[in-house]
């Protein structure tokens, strides 16, 4: 048993901090009372923080009257720490208790497992999903040095603040969106954030989150992408069209120059280089996203950001059908904001709208019209509308030129195809912020989004931009 615990080693550590307090906070830092083997070297190490906590000193009279208290005191274990040979390297030490720690926890992890797949009988999936967290906690426990003591919480505080105040103006204190509009409104995607981006169809409700996808891989870090809708390969072609300002249908015909293929084969070597994880399956369940996700971000500490595209096509896990779709899409919801959580990053979820605004003369989305809104709208962090009102604009004046055909009617259109269009970003939730509007421009050839500028050049002067008018 010497390689699951070592009393020596526990009892040393122990008296370290009895005959040097300083070295507490060190220690406290990375190791928890469940790390130690024997029950009296966890009691003490609880009393320790205790006093910590109260600010009084760490000493071998005060632990002894709180463990007395406590009818916890055992004196001839008090006695074997209190003659420990003295150690200097403390740190190397701790972390030889806490593998220790991490090994019988796996031992114990393989006992319940033999528990509630032989004698519980319960699902396949319910008891991996049980032993991929257990396993993922324990995982996080052996290479985490948190102890999240009230001094240790206090001291990453005024870290947290001392890091805000150097960023100056940014108003980013989250995880970048990518779009410094959006930024201002919402100061970044926060960690553990559920945020849900919807819209109708022809919307570019894709589109937009591969902009950011894009983007963050841009600064370096990860993401993680399931493609419920559409192959790896298609998202990969309009990330590299934002990427290389190649027009996304030359991109899928290969119309390309000699100057942009050279560009495409360079913006092709960078992103081969990024941080960016596709599982295209086509199916996922919650307990699917779990799974992957939670292996990925363990791999890959990097990931900043996950997305869902999109959350309708998920699959519930339940077998009671009498449940209903709308269970389903609730137990999703939770399952995801819970996820986002646990790994301490912004899970972007794409949702369907309702098609009953199409039927409004005001066809802005609001909260009410979400699919399955009910769960979706209470487990969401954020929620983004994106709305182009170019698109009933086009869709309208198509049916005016068909009407007219089938009277045998000449027609001459009065719309002109822009090569921008003016995009709003509604938002219409933010638990820790406003809500409102975003103006953002979209690139069409393009597919890609950009920052709407507050200044645009009108005939060599520059004129603010005017309100955009809502529909009649």
């Amino acid at each position: 048993m010497e390689s699951m615990y070592n009393l020596n080693i526990e009892r040393a550590v122990l008296s370290a901090v009895i005959f040097d307090p300083e070295t507490y906070e060190e220690v406290a830092s990375m190791l928890h009372a469940k790390d130690f083997y024997l029950p009296f070297h966890a009691y003490l190490f609880n009393v320790m923080h205790e006093l910590s906590k109260e600010e009084k000193p760490i000493v071998e009279e005060f632990l002894e009257n709180k463990l007395r208290s406590m009818g916890k005191f055992d004196e001839s274990a008090m006695m074997d720490i209190l003659s420990a040979n003295p150690i200097t390297n403390t740190r190397a030490y701790v972390l030889d208790i806490k593998a220790k720690s991490a090994k019988r926890s796996l031992v114990k992890l393989a006992t319940e497992i033999k528990k509630i797949t032989i004698e519980d009988d319960l699902p396949n999936e319910e008891i991996m999903d049980l032993v991929e967290k257990k396993l993922y906690e324990i995982t996080q426990e052996a290479i985490s040095d948190d102890f999240r003591t009230s001094v240790e919480v206090t001291e990453a505080m005024m870290v947290e603040i001392e890091r805000l105040k150097a960023l100056g103006n940014t108003r980013l204190i989250g995880t970048d969106t990518g779009f410094f509009n959006l930024n201002e409104k919402t100061s970044g995607f926060g960690k553990g954030d559920l945020v849900i981006i919807a819209a109708r169809p022809s919307m570019g409700k894709t589109a937009l989150v591969l902009n950011m996808a894009q983007k963050a891989i841009e600064r370096g870090e990860g993401v993680a992408f399931f493609s419920l809708e559409m192959p790896a390969e298609q998202l990969m072609m309009r990330l590299l069209s934002v990427k290389t300002g190649i027009a996304l249908q030359s991109l899928r015909v290969g119309d390309l120059n000699e100057d942009e293929w050279k560009n495409l084969a360079q913006a092709t070597d960078d992103v081969s280089k990024s941080k960016l994880f596709i599982d295209d399956g086509g199916y996922a369940t919650i307990h699917h996203v779990r799974s992957k996700l939670r292996k990925i971000k363990a791999q890959h500490p990097e990931i900043t950001m996950a997305v869902i595209d999109y959350l309708q096509l998920m699959s519930g896990e339940s077998n009671n059908r009498s449940e209903g779709r709308q269970q389903e899409i609730s137990d999703i919801s939770r399952g995801l904001k819970q996820l986002a959580r646990e790994l301490e990053i912004p899970i972007i979820a794409l949702s369907q709208l309702n098609r009953s605004l199409e039927s409004r003369d005001n066809k802005r989305p609001m909260l009410s019209d979400l699919r399955e809104s009910g769960a979706i709208e209470q487990d969401a962090d954020i929620i983004l509308f994106v709305y182009r009102h170019d698109v009933y604009l086009e869709r309208l004046e198509k049916e005016k030129e068909m009407r007219a055909k089938s009277e045998g009617k000449p027609y001459k259109s009065e719309y002109t195809k822009k090569a921008e269009e003016d995009t709003e970003l509604i938002i219409g939730k933010q638990r820790n912020g406003p809500t409102g509007t975003v103006e953002l421009k979209f690139q069409k050839h393009l597919t890609r989004f950009v920052d709407k500028p507050k200044y645009e050049v009108v005939e060599e002067s520059y004129v603010k931009e005017t309100e955009f008018i809502p529909p009649v």
